[in-house]
């Protein structure tokens, strides 16, 4: 019999005891609480420890998730979200093949993307029962998102949301054991704004010691604002709020008035990314799709991540850091904007880029249309580069390079951004909308192997980033 639920061994955390459920062989422990609720006075506070419970308390339903607004509808037909809101969303599941292994299995801990404004650890597509199917401890994490974890505020900590993630990661160390996980064998993954936060992680004095491998899907290292810059976007949620721009000041406004400006100053920066009024590091890291995101803050973050990683953070830590083949599809050909895209604005994007213009005029005369020569440049600016220039700053030997490359017949995005994540998962079947209707489970059993075999050594399969020719392509 498949699919049959009875309760899982009560486990012991620092905090007190929790009970999870076992479906086929597999326990599950759903929506722990690592920090304490940050609302009221803790709203833009650096995350607390949870509050201690006497009894077994359940774990088996998912908890809430960060405050976010949904996405808008093009992108919510192809990716899907969960919106559950609830004080305790600073959670995470963990997902386990024996808690009484004896801390001897491989974890991984997963960091959502989502611009760093959305997303939760309660996606179907994200459960880790297939990582605990073949041995490997999977946890997925909540933290702060948008405004209350990434904005730049006088009188509050900057980073709140990278603080979140160290904070997890500390629970995982404290805890993992008790769930048959090795707190000394932990791989940090994530995907978009979840890679970037790995790049922030691997560059963080904070985060050291808390992991012993990384995996970036689709991010870089250079999603990190200048503070002034990112006080510039602060002010001006000020002014539409019509408040100072204040920790104490934020933190008498209500969730659903934050949201509102945020999401007003997210249009704004897209329609009109003057570097004079945001600030250019705002929006050359943020190229239109984010907003809010990490800033060099000298403490979370001593630089950007790339700059700390080159001058040799995280450089004892294994590497595997990817791409997909057509990353900005998901954004241009996905919400119908690639063909919008005249020659003129095509000109006027790659032309703030060195050789963006001969690089658009050769796509032409080559017969692609303006919108996909916008596509594949940006493709490359803020993915396929910067991660092969991360690789290439690391100690020889140490990072493992990939490229994902199945097209998805969904809104013609092809290889687009977020396409790879039900094939690491090897979960197809909760993301037709993404991928299509009939995926190539053969690049599933790949990637999933070569996630778990990293996981588990090291080693994902193929040698390490040399050269061009060492870039594993799943297709």
């Amino acid at each position: 019999m498949t699919r049959a639920d009875v309760e899982a061994p009560a486990v012991l955390t620092s905090s007190g005891q929790v009970s999870g459920r076992i479906t086929d062989g597999i326990s599950s422990y759903l929506g722990i609480p690592y920090a304490a609720p940050p609302v009221g006075e803790s709203a833009f506070a650096a995350p607390a420890p949870p509050a201690g419970w006497d009894g077994v308390r359940p774990a088996t339903e998912y908890g809430p998730t960060a405050p976010q607004v949904d996405y808008p509808a093009p992108i919510a037909a192809l990716l899907d979200n969960v919106i559950v809101l609830g004080e305790d969303y600073l959670n995470l599941n963990v997902w386990t093949p024996d808690p009484s292994a004896g801390g001897r299995l491989p974890v991984m801990v997963w960091i959502h993307g989502g611009a760093f404004t959305r997303g939760s650890n309660r996606l179907e597509m994200y459960a880790g029962d297939t990582f605990a199917r073949d041995g490997v401890v999977c946890v997925g994490i909540n933290y702060r998102l948008g405004t209350a974890g990434f904005a730049s505020i006088e009188g509050a900590p900057d980073n709140r949301g990278l603080l979140d993630q160290i904070a997890a990661l500390g629970w995982v160390r404290d805890n993992i054991a008790a769930f048959g996980g090795d707190p000394d064998n932990v791989t940090v993954f994530g995907e978009s704004a979840g890679a970037m936060s790995v790049a922030s992680l691997l560059a963080s004095p904070l985060a050291t010691g808390l992991f012993q491998r990384a995996i970036m899907q689709s991010g870089n290292g250079s999603a990190a604002a200048d503070p002034a810059d990112a006080r510039k976007v602060t002010a001006r949620m000020a002014q539409i709020l019509e408040v100072d721009p204040t920790v104490d000041a934020f933190g008498r406004l209500s969730v659903d008035q934050v949201l509102r400006a945020q999401s007003t100053v997210a249009l704004e920066l897209m329609l009109d990314p003057d570097p004079e009024v945001w600030g250019p590091t705002v929006v050359d890291v943020g190229m239109g799709i984010m907003s809010q995101f990490p800033v060099v803050d000298r403490e979370v973050l001593t630089a950007s991540p790339h700059e700390a990683i080159a001058a040799g953070a995280g450089a004892g830590i294994p590497l595997l850091a990817g791409w997909n083949a057509d990353e900005f599809r998901f954004f241009m050909a996905g919400t119908g904007g690639a063909q919008a895209v005249t020659e003129e604005a095509a000109a006027a994007i790659l032309g703030r880029g060195p050789g963006g213009l001969d690089y658009l005029r050769s796509r032409l005369d080559a017969g692609a249309s303006p919108g996909d020569a916008v596509s594949e440049a940006l493709t490359a600016r803020a993915f396929s580069s910067p991660t092969t220039a991360i690789a290439e700053s690391r100690p020889a030997g140490s990072t493992h390079l990939y490229e994902f490359g199945y097209r998805s017949p969904q809104a013609d995005i092809q290889a687009g951004h977020a396409v790879e994540i039900p094939f690491v998962f090897d979960r197809l079947a909760t993301a037709h909308a993404l991928i299509g209707p009939e995926p190539d489970q053969r690049i599933a059993d790949e990637m999933h192997r070569a996630w778990v075999s990293f996981a588990t050594t090291g080693d994902p399969g193929w040698s390490a980033h040399q050269a061009t020719s060492d870039v594993r392509r799943f297709v």
